[in-house]
């Protein structure tokens, strides 16, 4: 086909990492006189003088349409579309032709680079000849946020965004906000309180107008796109009046029902009608109506009659809340790893086996034992074994490392010699200590001359006399060890919370191969996601102690602020199209898009394409049988003419 674009080509020599491997000047001397063709070279045309030298050619020669020839698009592409914008051009009818990263940096032979080189540049001087002009949307950006999660990192982000002014909308399904965090006693190298950190927080998120805390809540629905998510929120009956009550507690005090208290793992008793903890935020008990007597046989009701202020309920039914979200952050944590599964260590099977969380509610002063770390019978422990790596490391079950328990394990090591002053034995596959202070830590651990034996457990048993036998290969002596002990404590894995792919389905985010929240960019955008306008922090994106919580709903919080005050954002226009009499209503491409921007058109029998949250990755128009999908400026005609280009 004749070309009656007048086409300007600009290659770039990128000091000699192109230049080093393709002669330039002998590409440039052999096309030179092509009609509507006009080449040019420069050291770098990314420099300041490099566009400078663009915009000048542009405006001289009148060109329609561009290509660079230079490194990565992904590096530069912005970056030479800003350059044909300023100099009259549309920025979609640019083209750059990757002959660093695809051509120089690949071959040692300069011929053969330039051979390809040549054809790179025809492949993209074919295409760019169809490209279309395209316009950036602009959409308004809703000023509120949503943050799914009460943990410590969303907290931050709460309290973060809240202080720039900006609204918060922070979402817990737990009656109270605080998260795992809540449940430490202390935290590890410096062994500060963890309330003493958490709970302050707690009560500025409560106090601070622009926070809007919805606890006891799920959210169940979310479309819409960046700037304009429509979030479905259910807040589940707490059966209790949030206005009326005053947390006096005597409806808790006066309800005849204890069941197995989930805050205290189980250890302690609490009553149907119940506050999770003491610092809980909000100050509200919840009814528990699985276990409620007037819920289950319409029998006692005592709460009720006995409220001083008329707060209870038991006509309250959830409450669905809908509303637009500028922005999201996802921050919710973790589950911790079930070690019934590993059938050998005897948990839930022989007394004095605890997991991680079960001994921080032993050592918490308001935890059931008011701080005391005591075996079954009421007796200290002589001889504790912890255990590292519990699911962790293991192909079997988690093959990642849980990046905390070395330094957890550590800390009730420490704790524990302190309040028994038993007989330690920490049994590990290696120590990592990379965390600020953990080196210090570990040596103060060793002074206080708990023993660390190199080797995992095989099994352990339950001995006549009561005690636990743990057998395991100590491969640093290079010999089968059997060591009796009175308590086990087993460092359990860091896993995915149990609603990730739940959440990952309703908002459109991947998953990493261990089940966490996939970022962006591990190492340029590890809070961000796929999905523009979602972020994440904390646990819910891999294992990390609290500081590094901390950091990263800090920055999520950054990334929101700096959203939402640039009050408008810009859409891409490269996003796929539909064309509805291809169209056979299959919905093969629904359940492909990785970003929710198709749906069903229930009406036409025909998918529908919202424009707003495509991200032009092209999946769907690969997949569509009928050829009904296309993608701007990667059309079928671009795409066959670049293929010319090369052949």
């Amino acid at each position: 086909m004749k070309n009656k674009e007048k086409i300007g080509v600009f290659i770039c020599h990128c000091g000699t990492n192109i230049a080093g491997k393709i002669d330039i000047k002998n590409l440039i001397q052999k096309n030179s006189g092509k009609e509507n063709l006009f080449f040019f070279d420069y050291p770098y045309f990314c420099s300041e003088p490099g566009q400078t030298f663009i915009k000048e050619k542009i405006n001289q020669l009148n060109l329609t349409r561009i290509v660079i020839a230079a490194c990565s698009p992904s590096l530069h592409e912005k970056t030479f579309q800003k350059v044909a914008q300023e100099a009259g051009i549309n920025p979609y009818l640019i083209s750059c032709a990757n002959i660093r990263e695809q051509c120089s940096w690949v071959t040692l032979d300069k011929e053969k680079a330039t051979e390809k080189a040549e054809k790179i540049i025809f492949s993209h001087i074919n295409r760019v000849i169809y490209q279309e002009p395209l316009f950036v949307k602009e959409v308004e950006i809703i000023p509120r946020v949503l943050i799914i999660g009460g943990g410590i990192a969303g907290i931050e982000a709460a309290l973060q965004i809240a202080r720039s002014g900006k609204e918060v909308y922070l979402v817990e399904k737990e009656p109270s906000i605080g998260g795992h965090m809540a449940k430490l006693d202390k935290t590890f190298p410096t062994l500060d309180c963890a309330s003493c950190i958490l709970t302050p927080k707690m009560v500025e998120v409560r106090e601070n107008k622009n926070v809007k805390l919805f606890t006891y809540s799920e959210v169940e629905e979310v479309s819409g796109f960046v700037g304009n998510f429509k979030v479905k929120i259910r807040k589940k009956a707490r059966s209790v009046n949030l206005l009326k009550c005053t947390g006096c507690g005597i409806c808790i005090e006066k309800c005849p029902v204890k069941v197995d208290s989930e805050f205290d793992m189980g250890l302690s008793k609490r009553k149907a009608i119940y506050i999770p903890f003491p610092q809980a935020v909000p100050q509200v008990p919840v009814i528990d109506r699985e276990n409620c007597l007037w819920f289950t046989n319409n029998k006692c009701g005592v709460c009720k009659k006995i409220c001083p202020f008329s707060a209870i309920d038991y006509n309250m039914e959830d409450e669905i809340v809908v509303e637009k979200f500028g922005a999201i952050i996802v921050a919710t944590g973790f589950s911790l790893f079930n070690p019934e599964t590993i059938y050998q260590y005897g948990y839930k099977r022989f007394p004095n086996i605890f997991t991680s969380l079960e001994i921080e509610r032993l050592l918490s002063p308001t935890g059931p034992t008011s701080g005391e770390i005591i075996l079954k019978d009421g007796k200290i422990p002589q001889e504790v074994a912890i255990i590292h790596c519990v699911g962790s490391r293991d192909e079997n079950y988690q093959p990642y490392c849980s990046s905390i328990c070395c330094l957890y394990s550590l800390k009730f090591a420490y704790l524990i010699k302190e309040k028994t002053k038993a007989k330690i034995y920490n049994f590990y596959i290696d120590l990592r200590l990379t965390r600020k202070g953990g080196e210090d830590f570990y040596n103060r651990v060793l002074e206080e001359g708990i023993e660390f034996i190199r080797g995992k457990p095989s099994q352990i048993k339950m001995q006549k006399d009561g005690k636990l036998l743990i057998e395991c290969e100590d491969t640093l002596l290079g010999k089968i060890r059997k060591i009796s002990v009175d308590m086990v404590i087993l460092s359990t894995a860091i896993c995915p919370e149990k609603s990730t792919p739940f959440l990952a389905r309703i908002l459109g985010l991947s998953l990493s191969q261990d089940g966490f929240f996939q970022e962006k960019h591990p190492k340029l955008a590890p809070v961000s996601t796929m999905v523009e306008g979602i972020y994440i922090a904390g646990c819910c994106q891999g294992p990390k102690d609290i500081p590094e919580s901390v950091a990263q709903a800090g920055l999520a919080a950054a990334e929101v602020i700096s959203l939402i005050d640039r009050k408008k954002i810009e859409i891409s226009p490269i996003v796929a199209e539909i064309n509805e009499d291809y169209c056979s209503g299959c919905g093969i491409c629904i359940e492909l898009c990785p970003y929710n921007a198709l749906e069903y058109n229930s009406q036409k029998i025909k998918a529908k394409l919202t424009p707003e949250k495509c991200f032009g990755c092209g999946i769907c128009v690969s997949a569509c049988f009928a050829g009904a999908l296309s993608l701007k400026n990667y059309r079928e005609q671009e795409i066959l003419a670049q293929i010319e280009g090369i052949l």
